[in-house]
């Protein structure tokens, strides 16, 4: 028997209402609130994301040439060449700008 548009269409079972779903959304909304402008965590705490450059230039007393990156925010350099038989890079050295500069500053002032 075919039903008359004047009767409910009966819902199945498990289908969520309107209620329930306007409470879901409200709930979602409030969470990506709070991950949004919650306070943000810094994973390396003392250090600052980097603004990088690099310069390829010679090794005093090798054969093959460096690559040297500096961090211009943390005020660091390291030098890396390029392994051929193990084709990895191989750290040649670090420095720490600030911390030479402020000897050198120390050194002025005496």
């Amino acid at each position: 028997m075919p039903r008359s548009h004047d009767q409910p269409v009966p819902r199945t079972r498990g289908a969520p209402g309107p209620a329930a779903l306007l409470a879901l959304n409200g709930a979602l909304l409030a969470l990506l609130a709070a991950v949004t402008f919650g306070p943000s965590v810094d994973a390396q705490q003392g250090r600052r994301r980097g603004d990088y450059t690099m310069v390829a230039g010679g090794v005093k007393g090798a054969s093959s040439s460096a690559v040297y990156i500096v961090d211009t925010v943390n005020q660091e350099m390291m030098a890396v060449t390029y392994s051929q038989q193990t084709k990895t890079l191989d750290g040649v050295g670090y420095k720490n700008l600030a911390a030479d500069a402020r000897i050198v500053l120390r050194g002025r002032d005496n």
